[in-house]
């Protein structure tokens, strides 16, 4: 029988260079879209340059708890589509703002879940890879001990669960099942099922 040669992982210096290939992409397709964003884990935050002339009164823009529109009336909009997670309507907001060179539509978003990175701010956009995301430590030192804690475990998850690995949680119980079956080895475990 031949041997089969299985596929073998990257090397770190192969991985380094898909990760510089995804990032070059990445950055390509968010440089293309007509507005530029940023997110904290608890809300997002968007802006598009519009000309200097153009008053709040010339705007279009919708904020819903699923959906985001806005442009220029009578204008191909900047941005038109679901958003990928619900936010809170109350708490968001737009501006018009002015700037050196001209103005600037401010989109501010709040999220509604606070533990969760979005991969695009609608989903007919292209994605970033929220597994690259490493948010800034002096936002994450703010939070309180408990809090920071969880959400390190929830960012830790993520990536996890992203690259198809056990959770904490899942290793937790891997863990204590492996301790149970070297302090009882006459039981079988060769059919045992996590729920």
């Amino acid at each position: 029988m031949a041997d089969i040669e299985r596929p073998s992982s990257p090397t770190p210096e192969e991985r380094e260079k898909l990760d510089a290939e995804a990032k070059k992409k990445e950055q390509e397709e968010q440089s293309r879209l007509p507005y530029k964003w940023t997110q904290t884990i608890g809300d997002l935050d968007i802006s598009a340059s519009i000309p200097a002339n153009i008053k709040g009164r010339d705007l279009d823009v919708k904020i819903t708890k699923t959906s985001l529109k806005a442009g220029i009336k009578g204008q191909e909009l900047i941005i038109d589509g679901t958003l990928p997670h619900s936010i809170h309507v109350d708490e968001s907001a737009w501006t018009l703002e002015t700037t050196k060179s001209g103005k600037e539509l401010n989109i501010h978003l709040d999220k509604a879940n606070k533990m969760e990175w979005w991969a695009h701010v609608v989903t007919s956009a292209p994605k970033i890879d929220t597994t690259k995301i490493t948010p800034e430590n002096s936002k994450l030192s703010d939070l309180d001990g408990e809090t920071r804690s969880m959400v390190e475990k929830m960012m830790y998850d993520q990536r996890q669960k992203e690259m198809g690995k056990p959770t904490s949680e899942e290793e937790k119980k891997m863990e204590m099942l492996k301790k149970f079956q070297e302090q009882h080895p006459e039981m079988d475990f060769s059919q045992a099922k996590f729920s």
